[in-house]
């Protein structure tokens, strides 16, 4: 039977933490004689280290509060874990506070002896996050590009125009949009875009008709949907901040005893299946959840196997545009 650590440690008399750490090469505090003896103790032993999986830590911070059931992030995690596994890695998630640790985010992610970092939803304003991006640590972020770390992204410059210019083919002039919180480039970009379309297509935008929702809130949606239908002049069409507030954008309707599409349309973003099993299916954007997280996986990876050459580049992934029943032609 092969030797183990335990088998080592009790030769030489120590603690088998020390035997780990010996063999780690984390010996600051470890004596030189100590060191050959862990050492001359497992050449005699014949013991061989177990061949140690690669680690990539994930900082996810979902300010919804729906963490790992998040209908757009869990998907992108999904196939970042699926792939990272594939290529002979574990995940290993990173709080972005943990009660009784000290220490930044570098040394949470040295702690857990992690190889590389993926940040995902998280706050990228946070000095914290911003000096582990600049730390020169393995690491790539999704959907925000910071200088020199490699990031995956949907092309929401595209996304947003696309819905913009199909309600205005079926006849909108009156559009609205409910964005999410103004906190990240994403929501920025998503802001500008759409006012730049309108702008471009000479149309009118009252302040009201645009709103700073929250991702995901449908509460939240639905009392804003409310105050916009109730507008002496109200929109026609209503981009939201994503699919699954449409389902607070459907009670608002229902409850003024107005119609979807009939007497208000409304666009969503992201293409999650649960939309488009409602009635009327949503009109909306389908970002590729599956392709930004299997990228992710593997620019994150070729950073920690080839820094040299690996690519610090954004990746951009197109959108679609998947065409609902929830915008009527006017």
């Amino acid at each position: 039977m092969a030797a183990t650590i335990h088998d080592v440690a009790q030769r030489c008399g120590v603690d088998p933490a020390v035997v780990q750490r010996v063999l780690d090469a984390r010996m600051a505090d470890i004596s030189e004689e100590t060191r050959r003896k862990v050492i001359e103790s497992a050449d005699a032993l014949g013991y061989s280290a177990p061949l140690r999986a690669g680690n990539i830590g994930v900082l996810y911070a979902d300010e919804s509060g729906r963490g790992l059931t998040h209908p757009f992030f869990s998907l992108v995690l999904n196939a970042l874990r699926t792939e990272a596994e594939a290529r002979g890695y574990d995940i290993t998630f990173i709080r972005e506070s943990t009660d009784g640790e000290s220490g930044d985010f570098l040394e949470r992610c040295r702690r857990r002896n992690v190889d590389g970092i993926c940040m995902v939803c998280v706050d990228f304003a946070d000095p914290g996050i911003k000096a582990l991006a600049a730390s020169g640590f393995p690491c790539l972020s999704v959907d925000h590009i910071f200088k020199r770390v490699p990031a995956v992204l949907s092309d929401n410059e595209t996304g947003v125009r696309k819905l913009v210019e199909y309600a205005i083919d079926k006849g909108h002039r009156r559009i609205a949009f409910i964005h999410g919180q103004n906190n990240s480039v994403v929501t920025r970009t998503r802001i500008s875009l759409f006012k730049n379309t309108m702008a471009y297509y000479n149309l009118p935008l009252p302040p009201d008709y645009v709103r700073e929702g929250r991702y995901h809130d449908i509460a939240l949606t639905k009392n804003i949907v409310g105050e916009l239908l109730r507008l002496p002049e109200r929109p026609t069409c209503i981009l939201l901040p994503d699919d699954l507030t449409y389902l607070g954008a459907q009670e608002a309707t229902r409850e003024l005893g107005l119609r979807i599409p009939e007497d208000i349309s409304f666009a969503g973003y992201d293409g999650i299946p649960l939309t488009q099993t409602l009635t009327p299916r949503l009109t909306t954007i389908r970002q590729s959840c599956d392709n930004l997280g299997k990228e992710a996986a593997q620019r994150l990876i070729d950073l920690i196997e080839n820094p040299e050459t690996a690519s610090r580049k954004p990746f951009v992934f197109p959108v679609e545009l998947v065409e609902g029943a929830t915008i009527a032609s006017v």
